[in-house]
């Protein structure tokens, strides 16, 4: 990749103020996007692409799409990365719980999906990129309402690609393995050991350790970019073999 990948492009990062939405951005806009950032908290430094957009509020996520496609010129990139976390098991979670979780997670992605499409369809180099999980594909524990939400994600990926191949979109997913995000620290600052779990977490991934945010922003770089225009409808892991490895133990 070089620095001229994106020039020109223009692009959305939803939950772009931290994490792996915050790796997103920076990756992006160092190979020459323009990224508007869509979140509901401001990044830590002040951006004029920032637009304060609650996904579950299609009028808000109306509003700041037609926003920056007006001041931008278009829309070329989509990244579906905004979502929330939940634990427990099925029997752990109220219904209000999972129609809160369905509505970031599934839900947000349609509605900044479909706010986009009228510029997308336009763009000559238009893709989406959402966010799926480990948690889509494997069983883990504790992870019902996430993983369902997340599968969710993975299969919507696929009906995308097929309705939009034929609109020049598209449509791919990545699948982090568990990632030294924000939210991963607060589980782990919440643990009865949070060495020990830390440990855990490492150890359940085959190469030994936390999915950095930047290895995750390299894969959506890959899938959004010229260097996949014959990529759709394809899910990514990035998981240190987390998925498909079945390593003897060391």
């Amino acid at each position: 990749m070089t620095v001229a990948t994106f020039r020109g492009l223009n692009a959305i990062v939803t939950g772009g103020s931290s994490g792996i939405g915050a790796a997103i951005v920076a990756r992006l806009r160092t190979d020459g996007a323009r990224v508007a950032v869509f979140d509901r908290n401001a990044p830590a430094s002040t951006d004029p692409d920032f637009f304060a957009v609650d996904i579950t509020d299609d009028a808000s996520v109306q509003d700041a799409v037609t926003s920056f496609a007006a001041t931008a010129g278009g829309i070329d990139v989509v990244v579906n990365n905004a979502g929330i976390g939940s634990q427990g098991d099925i029997g752990d979670n109220t219904d209000d719980e999972w129609h809160r979780v369905f509505d970031v997670n599934v839900l947000g992605l349609v509605r900044v999906s479909r706010a986009a499409l009228p510029w997308l369809r336009q763009s000559s180099a238009a893709a989406i990129v959402n966010m799926a999980s480990i948690a889509a594909t494997t069983g883990l524990p504790q992870r019902a309402l996430y993983g369902a939400s997340k599968g969710a994600v993975l299969s919507l990926t696929l009906q995308m690609a097929a309705d939009h191949i034929g609109d020049g979109i598209r449509v791919n997913a990545v699948s982090p393995g568990t990632a030294d995000t924000p939210w991963v620290s607060r589980l782990l600052d919440s643990a009865a050991d949070p060495d020990a779990e830390r440990a855990a977490l490492n150890a359940r991934q085959p190469h030994g350790r936390l999915v950095s945010p930047d290895e995750v922003a390299d894969a959506v770089a890959y899938l959004a970019g010229p260097a996949s225009t014959s990529t759709t409808g394809v899910n990514l892991a990035v998981d240190g073999g987390m998925a498909s490895l079945r390593l003897r133990a060391r």
